[in-house]
């Protein structure tokens, strides 16, 4: 069965085959047997009718993705994703507030594992002992380094775990920090990792900024005290379902998201040099 994959928009990790398409068909006629509408982010929800109403007279359609609370199942490698990404298990025991991976999936439920090296499990270390060690397995056999995009959890990281990545040696590892509770678990984790050998350019963590309440100055301190735990602080920036986020907001998590601007922000924090991007 040929289906074709529709995406509102293009992104990093998007498919890159002949039926993944971005947008509306197109003036050039296809032969599908079916549509697949995937939404990711629930302020893309309302670009689905748009959607559906360009593709209808081309085949039957379904409209799935995070963004309808849909439960995801099994995991096939390049259907919703590009190669090379993959996901070996679904769901999160924690119940983060701004976190709809819980209510969405529920609990840990690890998967079948396919070959890939760039990991987006939500939180594949509170897998089981017996699925993380085969997931690293399977990233030993892969021609490029690994990366652990999809976040790993500071608090589960243990010395077993340490070795393993020395092993599998990543060209980047995410962590989160997103909780004030989170910080202690981090820093404990950048000395585990550091102590290993690993580099700042490897130890990457999100940052998240802007929910209710939040400000400038308390989201860069927090991105500040990130880099002291060891961590390239990389900021996410909180969106409520209608994804709506301010002028200001966006233009400091813009200056927190690229390595080299985040890179030259730190060396400017530590001259004590004003930068004129937290005057907003």
């Amino acid at each position: 069965m040929k289906i074709a994959r529709v995406f509102p928009r293009k992104t990093n990790a998007s498919p890159e085959d002949e039926l993944s398409f971005f947008g509306p068909p197109g003036l050039f006629p296809i032969e599908i047997d079916e549509i697949h509408i995937s939404i990711t982010f629930s302020w893309d929800l309302k670009l689905s009718e748009l959607l559906y109403n360009s593709w209808k007279e081309i085949a039957p359609i379904k409209i799935g993705g995070p963004a309808t609370g849909e439960r995801g199942e099994g995991f096939t490698p390049g259907k919703y994703i590009k190669n090379g990404y993959v996901i070996t298990s679904r769901g999160c025991p924690n119940k983060c507030w701004f976190c709809s991976v819980w209510k969405r999936e529920g609990g840990i439920r690890e998967l079948e594992i396919k070959d890939g090296w760039n990991i987006l499990d939500d939180n594949l270390l509170a897998c089981s002992e017996n699925h993380i060690k085969n997931v690293f397995d399977m990233l030993l056999r892969q021609n490029k380094r690994p990366e652990f995009t999809g976040g790993l959890e500071a608090s589960k990281l243990k010395p077993w775990i340490v070795d393993l990545l020395i092993k599998v040696s990543p060209r980047q590892i995410f962590f989160a920090y997103d909780l004030e509770e989170k910080y202690e678990p981090l820093v404990k984790a950048g000395k585990m990792l550091k102590e290993a050998g690993f580099t700042f350019n490897q130890l990457r963590s999100f940052v998240l900024i802007g929910y209710p309440k939040d400000t400038i100055y308390k989201a860069e301190e927090r991105l500040l005290k990130t880099v002291k735990a060891g961590f390239l602080p990389m900021a996410m920036l909180y969106r409520n379902e209608k994804g709506i986020k301010s002028k200001e907001w966006g233009q400091f998590q813009r200056s927190w998201a690229r390595p080299a601007s985040i890179k030259y922000l730190i060396k400017q924090k530590e001259n004590h040099i004003p930068t004129g991007l937290f005057n907003i």
